[in-house]
């Protein structure tokens, strides 16, 4: 290695082959970041403005889209500036930064839709103790526990990832910076890095799919044992929303990280990479307030406020 020039800042591979795509793109993605950030911030205004909206789930609710809105805000901005200036350079400092709060914000929002999920098997299926299991107060600590274990799984791969040493191939075969790529072209030992993404990965993925897993196993339960068809389409309505934004978070994820290409340049892993961090934060907000009547309702509500009738 005495002979290779060690690496001290990287260059983000462009989003398409294809220099006549970059400027369609670059409106495409602009107006895509746009509508997430006022869709999820207007749920979050309703949320902390009408008491209606004041129970466990949408409490989870606006912290799932508080953490859409860094989500996003953390890869498109970038790639937005990279589309318009072509600079796509990136330090090394920056890149691992960036990666710290991706596992971040990707650990919160694993948990984060575990409680969610438990929060609803508790309201189908012991709703005369609902109030009582989840208080506020157990809500809150529920959300700093989630903090917690996700900055503490962000820190264990962000020091292990300022140890790897860079040199020869300063590419990132990605438009943002995530371990994986930097595994890929880094000149040092990375059997701890690996490890540490299956055994924390594998521990994250256990300690999150098994009590939702569990949790609609007694939803599923609860609504074949209701006799009322009305009621037992209610209930499950409920839980389709979040049943949904999983399936699509989870797919993608476990796709990026444990698939048989993870690491490698293949524009199959580009679309999955900008669909869970460009389109699923728009997503989100989209599949829990279209098909949910109180969101509607207090949606009118501030509309008629700002717009009233004559």
């Amino acid at each position: 290695m005495g002979n290779q020039t060690i690496v001290k800042e990287f260059l983000l591979t462009e989003l398409s082959e294809f220099p006549d795509l970059h400027l369609p793109l670059f409106f495409l993605f602009l107006l895509i970041y746009l509508l997430t950030l006022i869709w999820n911030f207007l749920i979050i205004v309703l949320i902390v403005t009408d008491s209606h909206l004041h129970v466990p789930m949408y409490f989870f609710l606006g912290n799932l889209a508080g953490l859409d809105l860094c989500y996003s805000s953390l890869t498109v901005p970038r790639m937005l500036f990279d589309l318009h200036t072509k600079t796509r350079k990136i330090s090394i400092q920056a890149c691992i930064t960036q990666v710290f709060f991706f596992f971040y914000f990707g650990s919160f929002e694993v948990f984060l839709l575990s409680v969610m999920s438990y929060d609803r098997y508790t309201a189908i299926c012991q709703p005369l103790h609902y109030t009582q299991i989840m208080s506020w107060k157990v809500c809150v600590q529920l959300v700093s526990i989630v903090w917690c274990i996700s900055f503490t799984n962000s820190v264990i791969h962000t020091l292990y990832a300022f140890k790897l040493t860079f040199c020869g191939s300063d590419i990132i075969e990605s438009f943002f910076c995530d371990l994986p790529q930097l595994l890929q072209i880094s000149c040092s030992d990375t059997f701890i890095n690996v490890l540490l993404i299956f055994v924390l990965g594998g521990l994250l993925s256990a300690g999150s799919l098994i009590p939702t897993f569990l949790s609609y196993v007694y939803i599923i339960k609860m609504v074949l044992n209701i006799k009322s068809k009305g009621n037992s389409s209610k209930v499950f309505s409920t839980c389709t929303s979040h049943l949904t934004v999983m399936f699509l978070y989870y797919g993608s994820v476990l796709f990026n990280y444990f698939g048989p290409s993870a690491g490698h340049h293949l524009s199959g892993d580009k679309a999955v990479s900008v669909f869970y961090t460009v389109i699923t934060p728009l997503l989100n907000p989209l599949i829990y307030s279209l098909r949910n009547q109180d969101f509607k309702t207090a949606f009118q509500s501030v509309f008629r406020k700002i717009f009233p009738p004559k």
